[in-house]
C-alpha cells in the first residue's frame, strides 16, 4: 500500500494536476476569506467552509479522475491486480494519495485563523471543528471519485461521473427542504451529506455526524474494491 501511495503522490507532483488543484483550492478559499471575513471585519469564517462545498464538489473529481481509469486505459491494471498485494491495499494507497493532496489544501484554513488573530480575538474551536468537517467532506468526495474512476477508462467520464454524484448529494438537500415535515423528510435529512456538513459549519459537531461521514467513505471504498475484484476474476 505504501509503495502505491508514494507512486501516486509523486504522480501528482510530476504532472500539473496536483499544482492546479492546490492553486484552485487556495484561490477560492482566499477569495471567500476576503469576502466573508476580511472585507466585513468578521472573525466568523463558517461561510468560507460552507462555500468550499460547492468548489470541492466540482474540482475533487478532477483530482481523482485518473487514479484507476488511467491504469485501465493503458492496460497496466492487470499488472496491479495480479500483484501480490490485496485489492484493499491498492484502493487505500490511491485513496490516501489523493486525500493527501486534498489535506495539503485544507491546511491553509487554520492559517486564515492566525491571520485574523493578528487584529482580533479568534475563537479557535469553530475553526478547528470546521477544518475537521472539511477533511471529512473531502474524504467522501475523494472516495466517490475513486469509485467512479474504477468504472471507466475515460478520465473525463470519470470526472463528469464524480461531479454528477456530488451534484446529486447537493440536490438531495434541496429535495429535503422542499418536502413537508414528516418521517420521509427526517430520513432524507439524516442521510444528507450537505445537511450534515452545514451543521458542522454552524458549530454542531456530533458523534453521529462523524460516524456518518466515515461510513460513507467506507461504503464507496468497499464498492471500489468490489469493482476491482470483479475485474480481477473477469
Amino acid at each position: 500500500m505504501f509503495a502505491i501511495f508514494k507512486r501516486e503522490l509523486r504522480a501528482y507532483f510530476t504532472s500539473p494536476l496536483g499544482y492546479v488543484f492546490l492553486a484552485i483550492f487556495y484561490a477560492f478559499s482566499g477569495l471567500f476569506f476576503y469576502i466573508f471575513a476580511l472585507s466585513v471585519g468578521s472573525t466568523d469564517i463558517s461561510s468560507v467552509f460552507l462555500m468550499m462545498f460547492m468548489v470541492l464538489m466540482i474540482f475533487v473529481p478532477l483530482l481523482t479522475m485518473r487514479l484507476l481509469s488511467e491504469d485501465k486505459k493503458q492496460k497496466t491494471d492487470q499488472l496491479t491486480l495480479t500483484a501480490p498485494v490485496s485489492l484493499l491495499s491498492i484502493v487505500m494507497g490511491k485513496f490516501l494519495a489523493a486525500y493527501a493532496i486534498f489535506a495539503i489544501g485544507v491546511a491553509v484554513m487554520p492559517v486564515y485563523g492566525f491571520v485574523m488573530s493578528t487584529f482580533a480575538t479568534v475563537s479557535w474551536l469553530p475553526i478547528w471543528g470546521n477544518t475537521v468537517g472539511l477533511l471529512l467532506l473531502g474524504g467522501i468526495f475523494v472516495s466517490i471519485g475513486l469509485f467512479v474512476s474504477s468504472l471507466t477508462e475515460n478520465q473525463m467520464i470519470a470526472a463528469i461521473g464524480g461531479f454528477f454524484i456530488n451534484l446529486m448529494i447537493l440536490l438531495m438537500n434541496t429535495l429535503t427542504s422542499a418536502l413537508p415535515s414528516g418521517f420521509f423528510r427526517d430520513v432524507l435529512s439524516s442521510i444528507s451529506v450537505y445537511s450534515r456538513y452545514s451543521q458542522i459549519t454552524n458549530g454542531i459537531f456530533s458523534l453521529s455526524s462523524l460516524i456518518f461521514f466515515i461510513s460513507v467513505i467506507f461504503i464507496f471504498l468497499f464498492l471500489t474494491v468490489r469493482v476491482l475484484e470483479k475485474r480481477r476474476w473477469a
